[in-house]
């Protein structure tokens, strides 16, 4: 399989706090990654982060993350079509390589990879 599909979608934050209380009452259950740095919750099969101040990658805008059998692959096939990688593959912990381009529009499309 070439894609799993989007299964996780990180948002940038400016409270971080007051976002989790909000996601949590929408939800209906608290994050079960809470630290200071990053709070994710997972449910139904998807994962739900929030990134104070958008992060070391500044985000803007929630950025979906698409779960790739091989973020290498995937990456040469998205550079030749025409996206620009804005953050190569790198180890995030976990056995988890993520990274990011944006099309030709400037929309910035996430990649994962578990290994």
């Amino acid at each position: 399989m070439i894609t799993e599909g989007i299964k996780t979608v990180l948002h940038p934050v400016s409270d971080l706090a007051r976002a989790k209380a909000v996601y949590a009452a929408l939800l209906g259950l608290p994050p079960q990654t809470d630290g200071t740095y990053y709070a994710g919750f997972d449910i139904a099969g998807q994962h739900i982060g929030l990134v104070p101040g958008g992060g070391p990658q500044g985000m803007t805008a929630p950025v979906v993350y698409w779960h790739v059998a091989d973020i290498a692959e995937r990456l040469a096939a998205l550079s030749a079509a025409g996206a620009t990688v804005t953050e190569p593959a790198h180890d995030v912990g976990g056995d988890r390589l993520v990274a990011t381009v944006t099309d030709p529009d400037g929309n910035v499309l996430g990649l994962i990879q578990d290994r």
